[in-house]
């Protein structure tokens, strides 16, 4: 049992700290190269993905209303990035008062680079619903760049609406 618990705290910590730790990655990221963190392109990151069936944000917030989960190719603005390394980003919607979406990627298998905010993108992956402690709330505000001031006022859990990619296609700037 205490094994189990010794592994299972070493997992959680080493997840944690590896987004905000500096690895050849993000080195070869910040200096342009594309082949050490997993893209297939300048645009292409993860799995291959095209455009061919990908629904729009405002779809899959339709979806989303009446279902937990669903496996999807979807298209979206990008509003925040990771500024650490690019291990996640938001999605926004284009009509007012509507939720944005955390976006995660599938095995931590690959970044987006960090200066992607306004962008356009199409994923692939699985849409669901899921509680955030506070703890990542904060750890995510603190990735995003956000003030000692507004991380703090963080102190309840929320119900997001999260996408774990296994790919990303950043489409052209407009």
């Amino acid at each position: 049992m205490i094994k189990k618990v010794y592994l299972l705290a070493m997992g959680l910590a080493l997840s944690v700290a590896a987004c905000n730790s500096a690895d050849v990655n993000e080195s070869a990221a910040e200096a342009g190269s594309t082949e050490a963190v997993g893209e297939l392109a300048d645009n292409q990151f993860g799995d291959a993905v095209d455009a061919e069936g990908a629904i729009s944000y405002a779809s899959l917030l339709e979806q989303m209303e009446s279902s937990d989960s669903v496996a999807v190719k979807v298209k979206g603005k990008v509003e925040a990035v990771c500024q650490a390394k690019g291990c996640w980003m938001n999605i926004t919607a284009d009509q007012a008062n509507a939720e944005d979406m955390m976006v995660k990627f599938k095995d931590y298998g690959f970044f987006v680079p960090k200066d992607i905010a306004g962008r356009e993108v199409i994923m692939e992956g699985y849409a669901f619903r899921e509680v955030t402690p506070v703890d990542e709330l904060q750890h995510l505000a603190k990735d995003a760049g956000k003030s000692q001031a507004e991380i703090d006022e963080i102190t309840e859990p929320k119900v997001e609406l999260k996408f774990l990619a296994s790919g990303v296609l950043l489409l052209d700037a407009s």
